[in-house]
């Protein structure tokens, strides 16, 4: 289990890693745990020096399970953070990483801190969610060669593998979106992918008159793949913080915004189900960073709801 209390640069390994890594002069002011990450720890931390003062990001894993596959998930992410600094995607600039934990008391990545804050809230979401589209679409541009190309993406599910509530009051359509699974993956013009590219993973400006992203963060999952994959997941996510609505009008902004999608209609709505059945049986993990932004409103009951009805949506619009 997460060690909630303590904070990470209590521990001197951890604490003499980071200031290793910084620049000549420099120290640690104090540290700020921030809060909405659901997979690792992340914590803020102000340095002064004689160039002045600068904030940077500490990402350490401490669930056992991204704590096993820490090396590949953290050195991908600091590749990506590299390539990503020669774009204008707005990603956190590199600075150090310690993917197997050999100096730190667990896997970290030390990064720049960008400007902005997650926002979950309904109020604006219209206008957020077409900045999301933009930003997806750029994303999808990020030119890459032999070398850095990311790794092929995988599916976080299968037909096989895919559960139903046990409480459904329509098993049927869950039995619908699985057969539609039961097929070798469509045939795609591969783009580069965040590929966990959703509201909780943007940084939009901090007046909240302004709906101007100002980072994209987790890039542990990049991958090199079909752009209607990472607009899958993003609709799913929209449709469990704001309803299915919203969810459907993302692939229409995300083509607005130069971005290509499947043409064949079957090939979209599987995209869409291999990624929305990655929640099921509920979605109740993906709301704790949610909850924790002010979202009490999102139980398990009305996660669930939403995500059978856009199940419903997906079907009633492609299938």
């Amino acid at each position: 289990m997460e060690e909630a209390a303590v904070d990470d640069l209590d521990r001197p390994a951890t604490r003499a890693w980071v200031e290793k890594n910084l620049a000549p002069g420099e120290r640690i002011d104090r540290s700020e745990r921030l809060r909405g990450g659901w997979t690792s720890r992340m914590r803020r931390l102000d340095i002064s020096g004689p160039q002045g003062g600068r904030s940077l990001v500490l990402r350490s894993f401490v669930k056992p399970f991204y704590v096993r596959h820490a090396p590949g998930l953290l050195t991908r992410e600091a590749d990506i953070l590299r390539l990503l600094g020669s774009t204008d995607v707005p990603a956190a600039r590199f600075v150090a990483v310690d993917a197997g934990a050999e100096h730190c008391d667990r896997p970290s990545l030390l990064m720049t801190l960008l400007p902005g804050r997650v926002r979950v809230g309904d109020a604006g979401a219209e206008q957020r969610i077409g900045a999301l589209a933009r930003q997806l679409a750029a994303v999808h541009r990020v030119p890459v060669t032999d070398a850095t190309r990311p790794r092929d993406y995988e599916a976080w599910t299968a037909p096989d593998r895919a559960r139903v509530p046990a409480e459904t009051g329509r098993p049927g359509l869950w039995r619908r979106a699985v057969d539609v699974i039961r097929r070798e993956p469509p045939a795609y013009a591969p783009r580069f992918l965040h590929r966990d590219f959703h509201p909780g993973n943007v940084l939009f400006s901090d007046d909240r008159a302004d709906s101007r992203i100002s980072g994209v963060v987790d890039w542990v999952e990049t991958s090199w793949g079909p752009a209607d994959l990472d607009v899958a997941h993003c609709s799913t996510a929209l449709a469990l913080l704001h309803g299915v609505p919203a969810a459907m009008s993302f692939a229409g902004k995300y083509a607005d915004a130069g971005g290509e999608l499947a043409r064949d209609a079957t090939d979209h709505l599987y995209w869409r189900l291999l990624d929305a059945l990655a929640y099921a049986p509920d979605a109740e993990k993906v709301a704790v960073p949610w909850r924790e932004l002010g979202r009490s409103d999102l139980t398990a009951e009305v996660l669930t709801a939403r995500l059978e009805d856009y199940l419903e949506s997906l079907f009633d619009r492609f299938g």
